[in-house]
């Protein structure tokens, strides 16, 4: 199996994550804010499940609303990462969690 075009997930995470950048405060405190906190702590849970198996899970922190989009940036490009390692060892379950991830970002640009 070939490794899977993880080059898709950067794009998705930045679209997202310039998507609340660009969000006006009142959208923010609105509800906007709550769910991209809940999307980057979606993403650094699986980067950390490729990076650290087993290990025990840590939850991202609530930096504020307007650190959001960094966030998310930085959760989705970590997890991009963790899976271009996976990628070489095993990459159907690379593959599998790309999709996943990118499920999740879709669902969240909705």
């Amino acid at each position: 199996m070939t490794a899977p075009d993880i080059a898709a997930l950067d794009a998705a995470v930045d679209a997202a994550a310039d998507r609340l950048r660009t969000l006006p405060e009142s959208r923010l405190r609105r509800g906007a804010a709550a769910r991209g906190l809940e999307l980057a702590r979606a993403l650094a849970e699986r980067a950390q499940r490729l990076e650290r198996p087993g290990a025990p899970v840590r939850q991202l922190p609530d930096a504020g609303i307007y650190s959001v989009g960094d966030q998310v940036a930085v959760a989705g490009h970590d997890l991009a990462q963790a899976l271009r390692e996976t990628a070489t060892a095993d990459p159907a379950a690379a593959g599998e969690e790309l999709t996943a991830a990118l499920d999740l970002l879709r669902a969240d640009l909705t």
